[in-house]
């Protein structure tokens, strides 16, 4: 290089010091692999989230569970209607039990038909298809469907109030806590909006029919037209759900879900100060996390990531993995940088059976560590012979001796 400079500089009849050169050399060598190195690491700057107008809110890729954003998420707080999702999320599972059907007819009590606030317009002592109260529920924000159906689940709504705190803890959520089906203001009935990210995901993932009702736009019932109050499904093609909820007390919600190559995120918003802004607010969230972040597989499940050696066994080596599939949430465009340590234990021996753990893997960018798990026999490796293990024996000993 300090060659081609001198060359160059003599053709235009310019002596130069060599001392000159030197610090020539170095400063133009410096600007071009410190242009590409700026340039490479410019590819991965991810800018700090956007300020959002929001007593709470959370963006979770739907996947991995893993929080891209959030803000004062374990908070508990009036969760209004979004306690809706909490109701349906029950009734699916009772619907996956047996325990009730969609062809189920519902009876309409007094509480439920006088019930304020969002209605379905149910009518009192009359039966209602339990098929027809999940969309009343979930499209119409009915609060007299959510009565009805806590009823016809429970018996009553403070049993069913107690079903939902069962199931909050088996989903490990750790700020809420339910009085009732509806989400109308009461003493204690709250939830962080990190809760409401962890049920959307199990609901989403568990019962995906189910989900599907989320997606409609409006829903007609004893003549009564209503639409979707999820302003977000006609303004954005990626969002198919969730749920929006308002109280005096608790602002304008939202839970948004949305797909956008092969990524599920879902944003929560709690607090906001309009309909309008409920959406503005999400989708900042959802443009965000899109824009920035990629769902990747990482491992397929069983898949084989390196072979190694086994002592005393009939085979001389054994196959290691991850036994399930595995994503992770990693910058756009990263992929390629991803560096996957696998550390076996030393001096494998037989017998190997199919899922030993036989060691770590760990997937890193840099710093970064986004996966760590262990590695398992991926086949099962039996004692060798005698002779077998008399050999492999005595080639370790040798091995020791001159190690």
């Amino acid at each position: 290089m300090q060659g081609y400079f001198q060359q160059l500089l003599e053709s235009f009849n310019m002596p130069i010091k060599s001392s000159y050169l030197l610090r020539l050399t170095g400063i133009l060598l410096a600007f071009v692999f410190g242009a590409a190195s700026a340039s490479a690491q410019q590819a991965r700057v991810i800018p700090r989230a956007p300020d959002i107008a929001a007593s709470s809110y959370v963006l979770m890729d739907a996947t991995t569970g893993d929080i891209l954003v959030e803000s004062n998420a374990d908070i508990p707080l009036p969760p209004a209607s979004l306690t809706k999702i909490m109701t349906d999320y029950v009734a699916a599972t009772e619907l996956e039990s047996g325990s009730i059907t969609m062809d189920d007819e519902v009876y309409v009590s007094v509480k439920a038909w006088q019930m304020d606030g969002s209605k379905m317009f149910i009518q009192e002592g009359t039966t209602v298809r339990l098929e027809d109260i999940l969309y009343g529920i979930i499209v119409q924000s009915g609060n007299d469907a959510s009565v009805a159906l806590a009823e016809h689940i429970a018996g009553s709504e403070e049993a069913f109030a107690d079903m939902m705190n069962q199931h909050a803890e088996i989903l490990g959520l750790q700020n809420s806590y339910f009085v009732n089906s509806h989400g109308m203001p009461a003493d204690q009935h709250v939830m962080s909006a990190r809760d409401l990210a962890i049920l959307s995901q199990a609901l989403i993932e568990r019962f995906p029919e189910n989900y599907a009702i989320y997606n409609e736009r409006e829903f007609t019932y004893n003549g009564i037209r209503q639409p979707n109050r999820n302003s977000l499904l006609f303004q954005d093609r990626n969002v198919d759900g969730m749920k929006t909820g308002f109280t005096e007390d608790a602002g304008y919600c939202l839970v948004a879900s949305a797909t956008r190559d092969d990524m599920r995120l879902i944003a929560v918003v709690m607090g906001t100060q309009s309909e309008n802004a409920r959406a503005i607010e999400a989708q900042k969230l959802l443009t965000y996390g899109f824009r920035f972040y990629e769902t990747h597989e990482l491992f397929t499940g069983n898949e084989v990531l390196a072979s190694n050696q086994v002592w005393s066994g009939r085979s001389n080596s054994v196959d290691v993995g991850v036994p399930e599939q595995v994503y992770i949430t990693i910058p756009n465009g990263s992929d390629d940088e991803l560096v996957t340590d696998i550390q076996i234990a030393e001096s494998l021996r037989a017998p190997i059976n199919v899922g030993d753990v036989l060691g770590q893997v760990s997937v890193s960018i840099g710093d970064d560590v986004y996966y760590q798990g262990d590695v398992i026999a991926l086949q099962a490796v039996e004692r060798g012979s005698w002779i077998k293990r008399f050999m492999d024996w005595l080639t370790l000993f040798f091995m020791g001796l001159f190690s």
